[in-house]
Order: C-alpha cells, then sequence, then structure tokens
C-alpha cells in the first residue's frame, strides 16, 4: 500500500510536528496521506529525503529553501497511462504534455512544457546527475515549443522509480544549462533485497488503444551493505483513431472517384484513409540498473544506467490525388489536348516526360473534368497510359496516399562515480556520464515523385543521434562558525560537458533528384516534380557537429539564526562555441513560528543553443491553406542560411538565452487545514526557438527578378534554384535537400516573454470513523507574456501567450481501509487557444473543461494487489474542431486532457 506521496516542501522545523501541519507536505494527485499509520498518532515526524535544491547533506523536504514537489513511485503507478510524461502530467499542475498525432519526430519523444515554458528550459537529473538529451528536435512544437531540444523521460521504467523530485525554481547557477523553469530529478530504487511484479492492461471506452505492460523491479545485495537494484518493462500501446472525413475526400468520392475509401470505415490499411490518432508504439522495452558497494567505512563505488528501445509509427497527412503540389498538381491545360495554357485553361494531372529528349512529347497535363474538375479526363489519360515515354502518378495511385512516418528510438545510458567522506569532513563525489539516445527514421507508402514509376514506396530517411559526456567533481565541506545557529556549508565543484549531434543521411532513394526533377536536356530547369520522400525528406549527407562547455560553481548555505536559512549560489560556463556566462543565485527561508514560514530566492539563469539546434537542416510537411507544402529548418551558420538571412536585411542571429527568476511563497496551516502557496516570475531575454516561416519561394522569385533571371511560370523551388545556378547567382548545392521548400525558418534569438504564476497546495484529514481519508487540492496559475515580439506573426505571439491553459489543477479523496483503497480526483483545464495547423486564420477556442479518474485496489493477500480503475471516467472530448474538414483532426491537437475519452485498466502488483 502507499505511504507519503507528492509533496510540497513547507518548511517547518524537522522537530515532531502535528499532523495537520505533516498535511503541508502535500499531494497534487490525490494520493495517501500516510494510509498506514495509527490516526491517532498526533505527532509524526515527516522526512522526506531531498537531493535538489540543496548541497546540504541529508536535507528534509521540510527544510529547503525552494519549493520542491515529491512524487512518491506509487503515485506514478496508481494512473491509466504507460508513459512517464502522461504520469507526471497528472500530478504536476504546471507540467503539460500532448499526444502528437501529426507532428514528424516530435510525435516519437513529444515536448513538454513544465511552468509553461520550453521542454529545453527544464534540466533533467537521474540519481541527480545530468540527464543527456534526446535526439529528437520538436521542428513541429505548436509555437511554444518550436525548435526545443530536450531529454526524453518516456526511457525510465515506472518500477525503477523510488521518487521523482521536481524542483519548482531556477537554478542554472547549481546545475549548470537548462535549469530555467526547474529541474527534475528521477530517483531510482536502491533496495537491496524483496522487489515487485506488475502487470497491467487497458483500453479506452471506443476499443482502440489497447495497452499492455509487464514490469519487474528486485534488489539483490552486494556484499555487506552495497546493492544492487534491477527493473525491467516490456509495454506496447495501440494507436487511436480520432479523425474526421476531410472535404476534399468527400469532393473526390463523390465527383466518382472509385479509388478512395469512406473514413468511417475506421480502417488504416488503405491508401487514401487519413490517420488521425495517438501513434502505435511496438516492442517498449526498458532497462534501468542502481547499485553502489563500499570501498571503506567512509567510500562507495556507485554506478546506475538504462537502455531503452521502441517503434513508433503514426499517420501523416492525405495526398490529394488532383493537387499535392510536385507530385499530382499540373499546370492550367487546354481541357481537350492537355497543352499548358498561359491564360485560361483548366486544372490538370502533371505529366512527366520519362525520355527527357524532347519538349512536347507529351501533354503538360492531364485535364481534370467532370464534377468540379475532380476526375482526369479518360481519353488523355488512357493516351498517356499507352506512351511509355509520358507517365503521370494518377496511374500508379489513382486514389492518392497517405504516408506512415514512424522511427525507431533507442536510448541508454552509464553514470559511474566514488563517493565519500575525509576525516576532516570533506566530502566529495567524483564521476563520469555516457549517455545516447538515437531516432532511426522510416517512412511508408509514400513515394519519391522526381524518381517516377522506379520509385520506391517505402524509405528510410535517416537517423539523429544524440551523444553527452559528462566529468563532475562536487566537494562539500561543513564549516564550523560560531556565529552562526548551524555550520556553514561550503560546497563547490567542476564540470565539463561535451555533446555531439550526428545525422547520418538516409538511404539514395529518400533524397534522390530524379530525373523528372533534375535540370538538363530538353528541361533545364526540371519537369516540376519533387524530390526526396514525400512527407520526411532523406538526409543528403553524414554530419557530425560537438560542442562542449567547462563550469565551475560555488555554494554556500547556513542557518545564520535559528529561525533564518540563506543560501548563495554562483556558476561560471564558458562555451566553445557561444563564450561564457556567469549566474548566481540567493535564496532565503524564515520560519516565523512553528506553524508558518516564508521563503523567497531570486536567480539569474541561462540556456545555450544545442549543437543540434546550431547545425541541424530538416524538411516537414505541413497544411497551409488546406493545401500541403513542404516547410523547411536551415542552419543560419550554413552558406545558404547566410544568403537568405541577408537577403532579410540580416535580422536573425543565434545565441544563448537569459533569464531571471524570482519566487516568494509561505506555508502555514489553520488547524487542520494546511497551505502552501508560491508565486513566481520567470524573465527569458533572447529565447530560442525557429522563427516564423519565411517564405523561401517569394524571396527566390524576387532576387531572380532583381537579377534579370528568367524562370517559369508558377515555379516549383527546385526550378528557381537551377535557374539562378544557371546565371552565377548562388551554387544550388549550397541547398541541398531544399529543393522542395515553399517556406523555411531558423533557429535564432527571436523575443523575449515574461511568465508568471502561483502555484497552491492544500491537504485536509478526515475521519469518518472507518479507515483514513484525506481531500488534496493543487493549483496552478501560469501566464506567459511576450514582452518583445521581435520577428514574431500574430499567430506566433499568441500561441505563446494562450496555446497552454493558465489555470490548472485537481482537487482529489482517497480513502484506505483494511485491506481495500478508493481513489476520485476531478481534474480541470481552464480554456485554451489552438491555431489549427499553425494557422492563425483557422483558430480553435478550447473551452475549460472537468475530467474525473477513480481507482480501486484490493489486497487479496499481504502480497498481492489488484487495481482497477479509469481516467476521464465520464467519457469527456474536448470541443470538436470547427476545421476538421481541412486536414481530418476531429479534435483540436493540443487539447490539454488529450482527446482519447475514457480509459479503462486493470493492474495486478506483487511484492516479495
Amino acid at each position: 500500500m502507499t505511504t507519503n506521496t507528492i509533496k510540497d516542501t513547507v518548511f517547518f522545523k524537522r522537530s515532531a510536528i502535528s499532523a495537520a501541519v505533516a498535511g503541508l507536505t502535500l499531494y497534487v494527485a490525490g494520493v495517501d496521506v500516510l494510509a498506514q499509520q495509527n490516526q491517532a498518532d498526533t505527532t509524526l515526524e515527516i522526512e522526506e529525503i531531498v537531493t535538489i535544491g540543496t548541497r546540504r547533506e541529508a536535507r528534509s523536504a521540510a527544510d529547503t529553501i525552494a519549493p520542491i514537489d515529491i512524487i512518491s513511485a506509487n503515485d506514478i503507478q496508481d494512473q491509466a497511462g504507460v508513459d512517464i510524461s502522461d504520469l507526471v502530467r497528472t500530478v504536476v499542475p504546471s507540467y503539460q504534455v500532448n499526444t502528437q498525432p501529426i507532428s514528424d519526430a516530435a510525435t516519437l519523444v513529444r515536448p513538454a512544457n513544465l511552468r509553461g515554458l520550453s521542454p529545453d528550459n527544464t534540466l533533467i537529473l537521474l540519481n541527480g546527475k545530468r540527464r543527456h538529451r534526446a535526439a529528437v528536435i520538436s521542428f513541429l512544437g505548436g509555437g511554444i515549443s518550436d525548435g526545443a531540444h530536450g531529454p526524453d523521460i518516456g526511457v525510465f521504467p515506472t518500477l525503477s522509480l523510488k521518487q521523482v523530485e521536481v524542483l519548482r525554481d531556477g537554478a542554472s547557477s547549481q546545475y549548470g544549462a537548462d535549469a530555467i523553469a526547474g529541474v527534475m530529478n528521477f530517483t531510482l530504487k536502491d533496495a537491496n533485497e524483496g522487489g515487485s511484479a506488475e502487470l497491467k492492461w487497458g483500453s479506452t471506452y471506443e476499443g482502440d488503444g489497447d495497452n499492455l505492460k509487464l514490469g519487474i523491479n528486485f534488489g539483490l545485495p552486494l556484499g555487506s551493505e552495497g546493492f544492487l537494484n534491477v527493473t525491467g518493462e516490456f509495454s506496447e500501446a495501440d494507436g487511436t483513431f480520432r479523425s474526421a472525413q476531410r472535404d476534399d475526400e468527400i469532393a473526390i468520392i463523390e465527383a466518382g472517384n472509385t479509388a478512395l475509401r469512406d473514413i468511417s470505415v475506421n480502417t488504416v490499411t488503405t491508401e487514401s484513409v487519413q490517420y488521425w490518432g495517438s501513434p502505435d508504439i511496438e516492442d517498449d522495452i526498458k532497462f534501468a540498473f542502481n547499485s553502489a558497494v563500499a570501498l571503506s567505512e567512509s567510500a562507495e563505488l556507485y554506478a546506475f544506467g538504462n537502455y531503452a528501445n521502441r517503434t513508433v509509427e503514426g499517420g501523416f497527412y492525405f495526398r490529394n490525388p488532383t493537387n499535392r503540389s510536385g507530385v499530382f498538381e499540373g499546370p492550367l491545360v487546354d481541357p481537350s489536348t492537355g497543352a499548358a495554357l498561359n491564360d485560361g485553361g483548366v486544372p490538370s494531372v502533371l505529366v512527366g516526360d520519362l525520355s527527357l529528349e524532347n519538349t512536347g512529347d507529351c501533354p503538360a497535363g492531364i485535364p481534370l473534368t467532370g464534377t468540379n474538375n475532380l476526375i482526369p479526363d479518360a481519353d488523355i489519360l488512357a493516351a498517356v497510359s499507352a506512351d511509355p515515354n509520358c507517365f503521370s502518378f494518377i496511374e500508379m495511385l489513382p486514389g492518392g496516399f497517405t504516408p506512415r512516418f514512424g522511427g525507431e528510438v533507442s536510448d541508454h545510458s552509464f553514470i559511474a562515480g566514488v563517493r565519500g567522506t575525509f576525516n576532516s569532513g570533506l566530502s566529495y563525489d567524483v564521476s563520469f556520464t555516457l549517455g545516447q539516445n538515437k531516432a532511426e527514421f522510416f517512412i511508408k507508402n509514400t513515394i519519391n515523385a522526381s524518381l517516377g514509376p522506379n520509385t520506391p514506396t517505402e524509405f528510410k530517411p535517416g537517423a539523429y543521434t544524440q551523444s553527452d559526456k559528462n566529468f563532475n567533481l562536487d566537494l562539500s565541506y561543513p564549516l564550523a562558525v560560531s556565529a552562526f545557529a548551524s555550520d556553514l556549508n561550503i560546497a563547490g565543484g567542476f564540470e565539463f560537458r561535451e555533446e555531439e549531434f550526428d545525422i547520418k543521411a538516409g538511404d539514395a532513394a529518400s533524397f534522390a533528384i530524379g530525373p523528372l526533377a533534375a535540370a538538363g536536356g530538353a528541361y533545364p530547369t526540371g519537369q516540376g516534380f519533387s524530390s526526396s520522400s514525400n512527407g520526411f525528406g532523406g538526409f543528403t549527407r553524414n554530419t557530425n557537429d560537438t560542442q562542449d562547455n567547462t563550469a565551475f560553481y560555488l555554494d554556500l548555505e547556513a542557518d545564520v539564526i535559528d529561525a533564518l536559512t540563506l543560501q548563495a549560489a554562483i556558476r561560471y560556463e564558458d562555451f566553445n562555441t557561444f563564450g561564457d556566462t556567469t549566474n548566481y543565485k540567493i535564496g532565503a527561508l524564515f520560519r516565523a513560528t512553528d506553524t508558518l514560514v516564508f521563503r523567497s530566492t531570486y536567480s539569474t539563469g541561462f540556456h545555450a543553443p544545442t549543437t543540434g539546434q546550431a547545425n541541424v537542416t530538416n524538411v516537414t510537411t505541413q497544411a497551409v491553406g488546406g493545401v500541403l507544402v513542404d516547410q523547411g529548418t536551415l542552419p543560419l551558420s550554413s552558406a545558404a542560411g547566410q544568403f537568405v538571412n541577408e537577403e532579410l536585411g540580416g535580422i536573425f542571429t543565434l545565441g544563448p538565452e537569459d533569464a531571471t527568476n524570482f519566487s516568494i511563497g509561505s506555508g502555514f496551516d489553520l488547524g487542520p487545514v494546511s497551505f502552501t502557496v508560491d508565486y513566481f516570475k520567470i524573465e527569458v531575454d533572447d529565447r530560442i526557438a525557429i522563427t516564423d516561416q519565411q517564405d523561401f519561394r517569394s524571396l527566390l522569385t524576387g532576387v531572380a527578378d532583381r537579377e534579370g533571371v528568367t524562370y517559369p511560370d508558377e515555379p516549383q523551388t527546385s526550378q528557381l534554384l537551377n535557374a539562378l545556378d544557371s546565371a552565377g547567382i548562388i551554387k544550388a548545392s549550397d541547398f541541398a535537400g531544399s529543393e522542395d521548400l515553399v517556406s523555411f525558418g531558423f533557429f535564432a534569438n527571436d523575443f523575449d516573454t515574461k511568465t508568471q504564476g502561483i502555484d497552491l497546495v492544500s491537504s485536509l484529514p478526515l475521519d469518518f470513523g472507518y479507515g483514513s481519508t484525506t481531500v488534496a487540492l493543487a493549483l496552478n496559475w501560469t501566464e506567459t507574456k511576450v514582452t518583445r515580439r521581435g520577428n514574431l506573426s500574430d499567430t506566433r505571439l499568441r500561441q505563446l501567450e494562450d496555446a497552454l491553459p493558465q489555470y490548472k489543477g485537481n482537487i482529489s479523496l482517497r480513502h484506505n481501509a483494511d485491506n481495500w483503497r478508493a481513489l476520485a480526483r476531478i481534474n480541470y483545464h481552464s480554456d485554451y487557444f489552438e491555431a489549427h495547423l499553425d494557422d492563425g486564420t483557422l483558430p480553435i477556442e478550447g473551452s475549460s473543461a472537468y475530467t474525473v479518474d477513480v481507482e480501486f485496489g484490493y489486497n487479496m493477500t499481504q502480497s498481492a494487489e489488484l487495481i482497477i480503475g479509469a481516467a476521464n471516467v465520464f467519457d469527456q472530448y474536448p470541443d470538436e474542431n470547427p476545421w476538421s474538414g481541412i486536414a481530418g483532426a476531429k479534435y483540436p491537437a493540443t487539447a490539454p486532457f488529450g482527446f482519447t475519452g475514457g480509459q479503462y485498466y486493470i493492474r495486478a502488483l506483487y511484492n516479495f
């Protein structure tokens, strides 16, 4: 059975306090309040030990300066989901993560936001050691997370976790880059005996989304005092299907195209059906270990780490067989001959000349006639099919196609070190960390249009790999100061960190510029067919980029009098790519009475661009105005990036972002009711993100017009690049991988924000005369305002300010009695804004909503427990998307409580 769970750290003396005051160590998820303790014991001492936020030894959660939430292993497990991110979202109101239905690589590693900031503004630790980043960069981040490059916390098996600590305070001076929004420390179990096994199965009310999890954890002794704790987990989750019929599909079906299937049959096996929902997750294997062995009475050798591997596959947007640019969409043509017309004419399906020798061998396009000009002219289609020199993809894919995109994500880390204390009292910790995350992408049911009929339909576009190496030396010494009420704890240390970002080229066909796109022969600017694997183009070459930094820090903390604790920290870091920075923090804790405390901190922080952000090139497909177009990201430092930035007037730069963080709070009790309340304000200057998309074709057209370069009517980007190359204006090879881009963005420092909020938690123990009952409340208000907009569009500005709900919280009731327990939790999310498809002309004003979770557990024996539960028990859905006919999304993708509806689960737990 559960005991202590997530607790807001209210800072009373560590002497025994009343149970009512103990209630200040609160639960955000409606969790157990010492259910196994005798309710008559009103002098229970709380000793939740934390390892972040302070460098003093063995600090309790009730005696630190900054607010720290402690989430127990039981609270992480007692929920419907199987992904750690979803489980943390439930118990930490200021933490938000969404399902990513069609978000390219962000579907594989979902971006999460703590206190309204970007995912890479939160530092992730494992057993107090910095965690490596994920390989995935969130190119489609809903405005807030665009370009975020943070860690992947979904690789930890739930049974391996002893607790999770969430430091809700800026901590760059203590832990280094990225700790602007806060720090999350995942602590592994360290038992040297016993263990537990878990079997869990769940599904949605709709009958899809089946998920299964099997896990085992056990501890073994190493020597007389050491331990080895090991956890293994296997899970799978089927995707969910929440698609709407697209308007263009309906129109094509009604016009008589029999190659399309009606999406209402709820199948995702045919080419024309759009798949929109949570992805399929297969073979999700996770392993973690934690160990230590004594070297002497005052020193130990420790090691811990993890291995994880999973395959994720989801849907992409449907490619319309009449108007997909670069594949189907042809020029305006004569309806009787298919010849291109400068004026007038009807839409057509593009036709390629496979001979490449003479223009005019084939019609420019197959005229679209019939109802609303949606059916290819049968006679000209037959003529094209009969001519071996002519080809149109309407022959191969008469119903269009819908790619399936995914990747295999692998993750591993190994950390080893020696820690101990000398006779002088000096404590030390010397460690080395090696971590790596790799995402190998695949895309199916798609084409490289430039290869014509010879195109494969499956591609491996390449892989991203992120590798981090850290060396740390941490020292701590308690110096006796006669004027102080405690020793002055002096901590200091050194860190060297190297991060490496590798791009592995895709298979040749995934980036090939085939004969129907290449310039040459009778087609000096190409024929207008797009190159690369459609939907996710292959990476054109192998790259390797590194970045390292060196850091020194000093940390001081002491009780200057019994009622006052002061803290000061300073840290210097030097990056070989972006220069150096110095950051500091000051904090105070004042105990006004045994039941009333005040706390406050002020700190500066920073986040440097990752080597991936500074060097990556990416192409993704997005729906703009109902039409799929290729958007990209170019490195600002590349030849292409410098050329484009110069054409824009040199408005973009890339460097570190800086932050200031202020917090003030109080903890107090009013008899049986206990409260903590904390206010925070975080100002971030020069935020790092992908800029708004710039119109690449218009820019190239402008250059061509200025230089007097001739180009085709309604040109593709590749045709403009070829024309400018032939004129000696640019080198088309500098733009390799960008030949199909309609628009692009850069990683740059482009705007400033101010984020402020309040966290409030409260607890009330109740006595119904049978068992123990606790009511817990947790509320968060977070508001972000753009204080310098730079080059932000109105849409992006509103996404930053309104995409996340400002208010989020829950109230829960948990009852424990004899062999059973029950939980009921009401969750609340305020309204939110979504620019559907990142298009400000498609606004969604999402309504506030309540959801209810319930769970029942029964101890069948002292060792075995059976649990049943449901999340969103009343099957609450967000408001339907008013623009669902454009891209097939039935609900807003960013709905804060998801769009899956009700879920139920059953779990068996055996302790041994």
